[in-house]
């Protein structure tokens, strides 16, 4: 988070408690969330920071002389990376926050709602990162943090958006009538013909779009092999797809 960052640097330089500093950082933030946000998401928001801001100050005064983990700081920052990345999809998921970055990126997503959560963290993160770096000349604490950075915006991407992707296909056939039946009769997965116009041999053509996941993308590429061998494909990562047979709103 943003304030958690800020606050490592004037834990550092003038010795303040991260907690606290982190806690008085969000108090601007919380008056903008419960603007914009709502009620409920701001109730979230105060028990979230003041809960994280509660354990920063306790771990720090439990472990400030223990080591817990071998002085490796690889280590570090792929465990530290994944176990931060997966805390914060757990609260995106449940659209809530920490304060910090995750209420900053929160607010600027109900403004601009093609920028996601997830992705304005690891932007304020590496600036945080370049910040800390800037004053605590520390450039290969920086070179590990951005291994973390790494790590934690793709554990919040698995956790907070899940591993079941789909996929786009489309299909360029002279059959696109049987295969779009044999999808449907196999997969019961919908399909879409699209007029289209080949540019190449300057001949007007059939074009079949479908949507799926992983593994049936890779039945249906087989279903349009076998009903015609001739026949072109592409595949498509597609982010996220909502309606009937896949996730609701």
């Amino acid at each position: 988070m943003v304030s958690t960052g800020i606050a490592t640097v004037f834990y550092y330089i003038f010795g303040a408690r991260i907690g606290t500093v982190t806690l008085i950082m969000n108090i601007p933030l919380f008056f903008i969330a419960f603007m914009k946000l709502g009620k409920k998401f701001f109730i979230r928001a105060i028990i979230g920071t003041v809960v994280l801001s509660l354990l920063l100050d306790l771990f720090e005064s439990i472990f400030s002389d223990v080591r817990i983990i071998a002085d490796d700081k690889l280590l570090a920052s792929i465990y530290g990376g994944l176990i931060v990345g997966i805390g914060n999809g757990i609260i995106l998921k449940n659209n809530a926050s920490t304060g910090g970055t995750e209420l900053l990126s929160n607010i600027i997503s109900r403004y601009f709602p093609s920028f996601k959560v997830g992705n304005l963290l690891v932007i304020f993160d590496t600036i945080i990162v370049i910040i800390n770096m800037v004053f605590l000349k520390q450039i290969e604490i920086g070179l590990y943090s951005a291994i973390a950075i790494y790590i934690i915006g793709k554990s919040i991407e698995i956790v907070a958006e899940g591993t079941n992707f789909t996929k786009m296909i489309f299909i360029v056939s002279d059959r696109y009538e049987e295969i779009a039946d044999e999808i449907s009769k196999k997969l019961e997965r919908g399909s879409t013909a699209i007029y289209a116009r080949g540019m190449y041999q300057r001949k007007e053509k059939m074009v079949l779009w479908c949507v799926a996941s992983k593994h049936e993308i890779v039945k249906i590429r087989q279903i349009a092999s076998k009903i015609d061998g001739n026949s072109f494909m592409t595949i498509f990562n597609a982010r996220e797809a909502y309606g009937l047979g896949f996730k609701e709103e």
